[in-house]
């Protein structure tokens, strides 16, 4: 259901607008506290690739992923998620001058296991030719509490159950035992990697014989190479969430989705249940390819937040892996009714989005359908919006999927979508204050060009009514 716009909910609105007014110039609303723009910004961190990113019990949020050289590991930290951006980024460990680690060096995660700072990372040989990718997972380990001061050496190689092509490691606890999940070529297998899922009896060893979740078969994910790789988990729900990523490091990259009952006996492959679509693709509308290497942390609020890298253009000359701007990204990670996570599609690039949720109608968002403005239910892409700074103490309002138009006032039927000439100065029309609501995580959006009106979802539909009125309060989220 939805509610389309209304003149006459607009005109009620414009009714009232004595109502609203103090003293001369000033409005009720624009004298309650601003709402701020959200601070994250994308892309979080440019050329950072197969970005890793979690928030640690000492309050700092950690970051580490693949450099465009492939030559070292590097290690960043911040008090907050958008800190991340300027952070100093201190170099752990190079890699070495000959040998099995002296070539690529990829997809870095740290892990602090058995009470030590951990960072496995896949390599190869130098050298060129093929052996390059004979690449295995090692570690490297710290010797002190803190990973950005100690000191790191070389731990070891992982014990894996073949000597074949292996990488992007990643270890969780689930229910007291912890796991190690990662990627690799089976002998006998026509594919490039799998995963495989086993408990862990140190750091770079296996408790007992792993198992097999996941081969590439389905078209997605066999595009340019045969691939099931960078697994990430996400315990939510009474559910086991493991993303992965298939297919060529291109545009046509993407994520996938195994699912478990968290009460499950996860070590059986047949717990876990493959969605039969990727759940996370390019999206030429807001401009981000290849999204791919996830992790997964949560906010300063504790909301949970998906991080993974994509491009901002679709066409690469030459072999993707070393063109350098997969650059790291983070957008707010939400779920359906029935508790699984909802993707959307990578949000591009800009301060984040936000969903605008009647405070007094649950379940209604502003949204739009094609170029026309509603309220209501719509797929979750269709309810994001992201404000853009004016410079002042207003934004324009930009649905993300239409990077050309913004929501703006009009007289006629209230609000509307229009169109954003490039390079143009913005309307007063297109302008809106983001203004401190009643309750917790609510704004008004009052509007520049008729002071005292806001967006408001009235019984006659959505337009613009008295800043005062109940119907102008929406929820962020």
């Amino acid at each position: 259901m939805h509610f389309t716009l209304s003149r006459r909910a607009f005109a009620a609105g414009a009714a009232m607008l004595p109502m609203a007014c103090t003293h001369a110039g000033k409005t009720m609303l624009a004298s309650a506290p601003a709402v701020p723009v959200p601070a994250i910004t994308n892309p979080l961190v440019k050329q950072r690739a197969d970005a890793q990113v979690f928030r640690h019990d000492d309050g700092y949020y950690y970051m580490t992923g693949s450099v465009p050289e492939y030559d070292r590991l590097v290690l960043r930290r911040a008090r907050t998620i958008a800190g991340l951006s300027d952070a100093e980024e201190r170099v752990l460990w190079r890699h070495q001058a000959s040998g099995p680690m002296s070539g690529f060096i990829w997809a870095p995660e740290l892990h602090l296991i058995d009470g030590r700072w951990v960072m496995y990372f896949a390599a190869g040989p130098s050298g060129g030719g093929e052996d390059v990718f004979r690449i295995r997972t090692y570690a490297v380990v710290c010797d002190g509490p803190d990973p950005m001061t100690g000191n790191w050496s070389v731990l070891g190689e992982f014990q894996a159950p073949w000597d074949s092509f292996n990488l992007d490691s990643t270890s969780f606890v689930h229910r007291g035992t912890r796991y190690f999940v990662w990627a690799q070529r089976e002998p006998g297998l026509e594919t490039n990697s799998n995963l495989y899922l086993a408990p862990m009896a140190s750091a770079l060893t296996l408790a007992a014989k792993p198992v097999r979740l996941t081969v590439p078969t389905l078209d997605w994910e066999i595009r340019g190479f045969k691939v099931n790789e960078a697994p990430a988990v996400l315990e939510k729900n009474g559910k086991l969430f493991m993303t992965y990523s298939a297919s060529a490091t291109d545009a046509r990259y993407c994520l996938g989705l195994l699912t478990a009952d968290a009460d499950a006996d996860i070590m059986n492959p047949n717990a876990w249940t493959k969605s039969p679509e990727p759940v996370f693709t390019s999206c030429p509308e807001t401009g981000v390819y290849g999204p791919g290497h996830n992790s997964f942390t949560v906010d300063e609020q504790g909301r949970d937040m998906l991080v993974y890298h994509g491009r901002d253009y679709e066409q690469i000359e030459g072999d993707p892996l070393f063109d350098p701007n997969r650059h790291t990204r983070v957008q707010r990670l939400y779920f359906h009714a029935d508790g699984t996570p909802d993707f959307g599609v990578p949000v591009g690039n800009g301060p984040l989005p936000e969903r605008f949720e009647s405070a007094g109608r649950p379940g209604t968002w502003l949204a739009y359908q094609g170029s026309r403005l509603l309220a209501g239910t719509a797929p979750l892409p269709n309810t994001q919006f992201r404000s853009l700074p004016n410079g002042d103490d207003t934004v324009r309002l930009c649905p993300i999927l239409l990077r050309d138009r913004c929501l703006t006032a009009d007289a006629e039927t209230g609000a509307s979508l229009a169109s954003m000439p490039a390079g143009s100065a913005p309307r007063s029309a297109d302008l809106f204050r983001r203004v401190r609501g009643p309750v917790q995580d609510s704004v008004r959006l009052e509007s520049a060009a008729f002071p005292g009106q806001a967006l408001a979802l009235t019984p006659q539909g959505l337009g613009l009514a008295a800043a005062s009125d109940p119907a102008t309060v929406w929820k962020l989220s």
